[in-house]
Parts: structure tokens; C-alpha cells; sequence
């Protein structure tokens, strides 16, 4: 079986996002060990980035059934919002 661009592309997406929701996934027992007001803060956050996640999957899944005439438009769209999603994660880790 030939490699296009196109697999090329949502192997490594796959990827990106499976490393990212690993990482998320560790964080969050940082976030839940937190105490008080700091704890409610990290919740209300990890609220919002599995929220970015789920978007990013469900693009994700769009993706992989992109015919030729959508393919590029959606490579665009794809990639907003796993750097939303990536940015939003690097952000939060700092703050922890």
C-alpha cells in the first residue's frame, strides 16, 4: 500500500493529538490534587480543554473523509484548531 500526503498527514495528526490528550490526561491528576479556589480554577480549565479536544477529534474524523476538493480547506481547518488546542494545553501546563 502507497503513502500519499494525505495519510502522511492524518497519521501524523493522529499522533499529535493522541500525545496531546496523553499529556491532558496527566495534568489532570495535577489539576485534581490542587486545593481550594486553585482547584476549582485548574477543573474550570480542564473543562475547557477537553471541550478543545473533542473538537479536535471530531475535525479530526472530518478529515479523514475529505475528498480532493475539500482536502486543503480542511488541512487549514484542522490545523486552527489543534494549535488552539495545543496552545491552550502549553498555557495551562505553565500555570500548574
Amino acid at each position: 500500500m502507497t503513502t500519499t500526503p494525505h495519510h502522511s498527514y492524518i497519521d501524523a495528526m493522529k499522533t499529535q493529538l493522541d500525545d496531546l490528550n496523553v499529556k491532558l490526561n496527566a495534568i489532570e491528576i495535577k489539576a485534581e490534587e490542587a486545593k481550594g479556589d486553585a482547584r476549582a480554577a485548574y477543573l474550570e480549565e480542564m473543562r475547557k480543554l477537553r471541550h478543545q479536544s473533542k473538537l479536535a477529534v471530531a475535525k479530526f474524523e472530518e478529515i479523514k473523509l475529505a475528498g480532493e476538493d475539500t482536502w486543503d480547506s480542511m488541512v487549514a481547518e484542522m490545523d486552527k484548531v489543534r494549535d488552539a488546542f495545543s496552545h491552550s494545553f502549553k498555557y495551562f501546563k505553565s500555570q500548574l
